[in-house]
């Protein structure tokens, strides 16, 4: 069977990366997206298909080897479940042979909603009888960015205290993806983490600065299970610093003016 590779959440920050470098391969791609008007980009088919409602999957996955899964509701994590239930109906209905899903790092040892939303997620993929590889990744600079520049519209810019990061390039992140994509199910892969740990509150100065802001950092302690485990490092993965690009060398790209 071809190895045509399918992209969900193909317009996302994550998957804008992982389509571009799945196009460079040269390997039959396609992409899920729920608009109607479908863009024309050389080398990529486009297919109309909603998660949240399972419209447009079967004809989507149709002749589908492979989906790297970028899609995420960010704004309503909730869905995310329901949606999965139906990735995985539809992979299985299209036989479907390898599913890769991009992960949290700490989603097993923060109860934060969101990280607990994505473990759920892991675990439908290990019981689906698909076969499945899953990636772990660490915070992209890119959804840092936005989280700043939406936060710096205040007066004060609010960090939780005592929190480390270690953000990873969303590139990187993408190129390990297609290399999973084009081997075989691998189950549970080694983390990916950026190449340094930084504490919040420098992430947030830092980006200030290259931003041209003025506003003032203030570290906000969290109370409880969820705040224990921001504390204990629980989002970064020392061991696994494999990334190359740092936060500065992003900042200094993308952010400074």
């Amino acid at each position: 069977m071809e190895n045509v590779i399918m992209v969900t959440g193909a317009t996302g920050v994550l998957g804008r990366e992982v389509l571009e470098r799945v196009r460079r391969t040269g390997l039959p791609v396609r992409a899920l997206t729920r608009r109607t008007e479908l863009p024309a980009e050389p080398g990529v088919a486009w297919f109309t298909g909603n998660l949240a409602t399972g419209d447009g999957l079967d004809e989507a996955f149709a002749g589908v080897r492979t989906i790297i899964h970028c899609a995420s509701d960010a704004r309503r994590p909730k869905n995310d479940i329901p949606a999965f239930h139906r990735l995985l109906d539809a992979a299985k209905r299209a036989g479907v042979e390898h599913i890769v899903n991009i992960s949290i790092v700490g989603v097993d040892r923060n109860p934060f909603p969101y990280y607990r939303i994505k473990l759920e997620g892991e675990r439908l993929l290990a019981e689906s009888g698909i076969g499945w590889t899953n990636l772990r990744a660490t915070q992209f600079p890119e959804l840092l960015n936005m989280a700043l520049k939406a936060v710096s519209k205040l007066p004060v810019v609010i960090v939780p205290a005592r929190t480390e990061l270690q953000p990873v390039d969303q590139g990187e992140v993408a190129d390990r993806l297609v290399e999973l994509a084009q081997g075989e199910p691998a189950g549970q892969v080694p983390d990916l983490a950026g190449p340094k740990v930084y504490p919040a509150t420098r992430l947030a100065k830092d980006w200030l600065r290259a931003a041209g802001r003025r506003r003032l950092v203030l570290p906000v302690f969290i109370p409880g299970r969820i705040g224990r485990a921001f504390r204990s490092g629980a989002q970064t993965a020392p061991d696994r610093a494999v990334g190359v690009r740092t936060w500065e060398q992003y900042l200094a790209a993308e952010v400074s003016r």
